[in-house]
């Protein structure tokens, strides 16, 4: 799977939220000041060049949907910030969090209530 850029990603986040959508709704979803409507084409067009979208046609223009989910993106991007930033080690990232104060107690129990969980699956 290939990184997105930040542009790129904010498009995706728009289109896992709507399903689908054309150009038009994409905008309607931004915050202003809104980019223009060639530079949101262009980046949904990138988009298909990676395979992170598709499209179907709708009488002259097109409906954009995701063909990667969110979660699997997502998968995809915390195992490569582990692999790159914590030696491949999720008891590093996890670790840095703590030490960092970004992951309390009460956090850290609903992780490892949700692992249980998936042990038990």
């Amino acid at each position: 799977m290939k990184t997105l850029t930040k542009a790129e990603e904010e498009i995706m986040q728009y289109l896992w939220k709507l399903g689908e959508a054309n150009v038009a709704t994409l905008m309607e979803e931004m915050p202003e000041p809104k980019p223009a409507y060639n530079t949101v084409s262009t980046i949904v067009r990138i988009l298909q060049d990676k395979d992170f979208v598709n499209y179907r046609k709708q009488g002259r223009g097109h409906i954009y949907f995701p063909l990667v989910s969110k979660e699997a993106y997502s998968k995809f991007t915390l195992s490569k910030l582990k692999d790159n930033y914590f030696e491949g080690s999720l008891k590093n990232m996890v670790s840095f969090f703590v030490n960092k104060n970004q992951l309390s107690i009460s956090d850290l129990e609903e992780v490892l209530n949700e692992i249980n969980k998936n042990k038990k699956a």
